[in-house]
Formats: C-alpha cells, structure tokens, sequence
C-alpha cells in the first residue's frame, strides 16, 4: 500500500521548492507569489527546525498533477499554487474556531503567517483519520481533483498529458493505479463527502476546493455551492471559509 502523505505531496508537486515555478506549477497562470507562498515558506521552516515535516506535504509547491488539472489557461492557476497542505490545514481550523465563537464574518481577519506556522501538526484536520479509519490525505487529494475538473472540460488530450505527468510522478504501481482510477471516474461528491469524520475536516476540504479553483467561474461556483450542501456546511462557516481564501488572494496581489 503506498503512502497517502507521500503521494498528497506528490499531487500537490513534491520536490519543487517553495516560492519556485518548478514542475509545472507555472502552467496555471498566476501562482503566489506571497500569501499562501509566505506561509508554506514558514510552515517548512518551523517544522524542519522541529525535525521533519510531520507527515504533512510541508513545502511542496503545487506541480504535478495538480498543476496540470489547473493549467492550460483555462483556469487562473488556483491560490493553492504555491500552498503546503499544513498551511491548508490551519487556515481551515482557524476559520472553524471563528465561526464556533460566533465571530461575524466582516470581523475576522485572514489568520496571519505567523499564526498558521505556529499551529502544532497534531490539531490539523487532516491529521485525524478520514470516517472509513483511512487516510485523511485521500480525501483531500480526491476533493482537490474533483475540483481541478469541476468546468468539466478536461479533453481527450488534456487526459493523456495528465497520464504522462502521472508517469513523471515515480509512482509506484498501487499509488499510479489509485491515481489513474481517481482521473478516470466522474466526480463524486458523495464520496468525498463521506469521507469526512469531523466538523474540521470538512472546512479543510472544502477551503482546499475553494483555493484550487476560480470561484469566478459559474462551473466553479455551482461546483462549490454542491460541495458545501453535501458537506452540510454551514453558511456563516462558508463565509469564514471564504473570507480566508480572499485574504490570501488580497496576500497574494
């Protein structure tokens, strides 16, 4: 059985360095240059100097895979561009600890840098196992792809190349396998719906959806508003939510 964090950072575009345009991260457009970029810069650093990056995707810029599903024009790249699934993480606990005091939305400022690299690995939503007793980590990478495909234009081609890049990824064959059948099926919000065992883990994938794609884009928007419904989210929670991924789009202008 492969790895679930291993391969989480893989998607995400493992191996690139944060703040670079390695893998084909470039291919999306406009990455962060600051904001979610600043954070994972900060997030890799304390958790090296604590030893490692506890298991999570710390420092990964978003290449890969995932970068491709974002490329090819026709999305402006994502703010997940140059993130770390621990940044993620922590914008996502921040917002729920927000909503839970009953904070309004237009109050609550973006958790800033210092904060999310100051949240300890261990309270993070997706350090917790998924319902099934898995791996959190599938079900973000899962969320995230459904999202990449959510104006449904992925073609013919564009599969091949997304293929190819999987081939690039030095998978081995039960992670390529999970991968290629992930591409291969419609998108199923039931499923990573399901997946979900707490209240914070369902920000964290929703907030990880919302920061991979252009909410802009009525696809998009009606791809989101779906996820939200089956996730049972609510709306002032939504709101924080989204009010975080502005805020590091505002980081990042």
């Amino acid at each position: 059985m492969f790895d679930p964090k291993q391969l989480l950072d893989q998607v995400l575009g493992g191996g690139n360095a944060l703040g670079g345009r390695g893998g084909l991260g470039g291919l999306g457009g406009g990455g962060l240059g600051g904001g979610l970029g600043d954070l994972g810069q900060q997030v890799r650093g304390r958790l090296d100097s604590m030893g490692g990056t506890g298991g999570f995707a710390g420092g990964a810029a978003m290449g890969g895979l995932l970068g491709m599903l974002l490329g090819g024009g026709r999305r402006g790249g994502g703010l997940l561009s140059y993130g770390t699934a621990a940044a993620v993480g922590a914008l996502a606990l921040h917002a729920y600890q927000a909503y839970q005091r009953g904070q309004a939305v237009q109050s609550t400022a973006p958790m800033n840098p210092a904060r999310v690299a100051d949240t300890p690995a261990h309270v993070l939503p997706h350090a917790a196992p998924a319902a099934d007793g898995g791996a959190f980590e599938l079900v973000l990478i899962q969320a995230m792809v459904a999202a990449a495909k959510a104006d449904g234009t992925i073609d013919a081609m564009e599969q091949q190349k997304l293929f190819g890049e999987v081939e690039k990824l030095g998978l081995d064959s039960s992670a390529k396998a999970y991968v290629f059948d992930l591409l291969n099926k419609p998108v199923d919000l039931d499923r990573i719906a399901a997946g979900v065992a707490t209240p914070e883990q369902g920000a964290e994938v929703y907030l990880a959806s919302r920061l991979a794609i252009d909410p802009d884009q009525p696809a998009e928007r009606a791809y989101l508003d779906a996820l939200a419904s089956r996730l049972g989210l609510a709306t002032e929670l939504r709101g924080h939510l989204d009010q975080q991924a502005v805020g590091a789009a505002a980081a990042a202008s």
